[in-house]
């Protein structure tokens, strides 16, 4: 069994309850409210802000040149979707949030950019890996189950489509490379942080279908 295949294990559960979130419930049926989706799209744009300068972090504590070109490709890739945000969605939709990060995205993008900086490599690698892995997946079952016509087409297309599938393979190859050379305590932390960051991508739904804000 690949090591990536223990982590999708281990969190399992998890992805369960994203998939069946009535964020993407709604989202795969064309009925997300309208205001629910711009709130999600504003605290995506500044999530992939910061996700990408997790990337990039991280690229910079590889071992190998190749890694390294990769997560800078990868980060470059979280900054054109992130600018394509505000000149699509954010145009279309009429977006103009000054609100600033919900606590859902600030909980999640501390977290990647904490354990970039801060934990080893590998670590890092298994927490930047929800990203990829989760959304593709989602992606993948909302495109198969959807109803059509749906008017978050565009979205849905996106992460399903073929382009952000290699950049998936690609971080899969990474950590499985890691974890297969990691000790058995590094491994075990990698699956931990791994588990952190799917549930992180939850509460990024749960954060959005719920418009939270900050209570004080």
């Amino acid at each position: 069994m690949k090591f990536t295949e223990q982590l999708w294990n281990a969190a399992l559960p998890v992805y369960e309850k994203i998939q069946a979130h009535p964020f993407n419930e709604e989202l795969k049926t064309g009925t997300l409210p309208v205001e629910t989706f711009k709130f999600y799209i504003y605290q995506d744009s500044l999530y992939l802000a910061d996700f990408a300068k997790a990337l990039a972090v991280a690229g910079t504590r590889s071992s190998t040149r190749e890694e390294l070109l990769e997560f800078l490709q990868f980060a470059q890739n979280a900054i054109l979707v992130e600018r394509a945000l505000h000149e699509s969605y954010f145009a279309a939709y009429n977006i103009d949030f000054t609100s600033g990060k919900a606590p859902g995205c600030f909980a999640y993008t501390n977290y990647l950019l904490a354990t970039s900086t801060f934990e080893s490599y590998e670590v890092a690698v298994a927490a930047l890996l929800p990203c990829f892995w989760i959304y593709k997946r989602v992606g993948d079952f909302i495109y198969a189950n959807q109803t059509t016509p749906n008017p978050y087409q565009n979205w849905i297309d996106a992460y399903a489509g073929e382009e952000f599938g290699v950049a998936v393979n690609k971080a899969l190859a990474i950590c499985d490379r890691l974890g297969e050379q990691a000790s058995e305590t590094v491994r075990n932390r990698m699956v931990e942080a791994y588990l952190t960051s799917s549930r992180l991508e939850y509460s990024f739904w749960d954060s959005a279908y719920r418009l939270e804000s900050w209570p004080v």
